[in-house]
């Protein structure tokens, strides 16, 4: 059994026919599931999200210099991390501790429960 951690679903990560549940996750659930072990599905462009990550909640994930393709089999799991209130980064590379601190992070845990 795989658990990835990402920013966003998409339906190609579900092979054909699947049960998904859902899990609403606090951050403190999030980070023990990353201590315990995630493949990252993120890329460099991801790396200001993953900062603010790590400033608000001490959630340390890596970047892999090539994403995996997810394919997310029975048992299988992704960790989603939503961000809303974070501004578009277009004249800088990271976001100000207030930015942050305004911004909402939401965590949830979907499984494949059968295939």
């Amino acid at each position: 059994m795989i658990t990835y951690f990402g920013f966003a679903l998409a339906d190609s990560m579900f092979l054909g026919n699947c049960n998904i549940t859902r899990k609403v996750l606090n951050a403190q659930e999030a980070m023990d599931l990353v201590e315990a072990g995630v493949t990252p599905c993120l890329n460099p462009s991801h790396q200001a999200t993953i900062d603010a990550m790590v400033a608000r909640f001490g959630i340390k994930v890596g970047i892999p210099e090539t994403p995996p393709k997810v394919e997310l089999r029975q048992g299988d799991s992704v960790i989603v991390m939503g961000v809303r209130g974070l501004p578009r980064l277009t004249d800088r590379h990271e976001y100000t501790a207030e930015e942050i601190g305004k911004a909402n992070f939401a965590f949830a845990l979907y499984t494949v429960t059968e295939a």
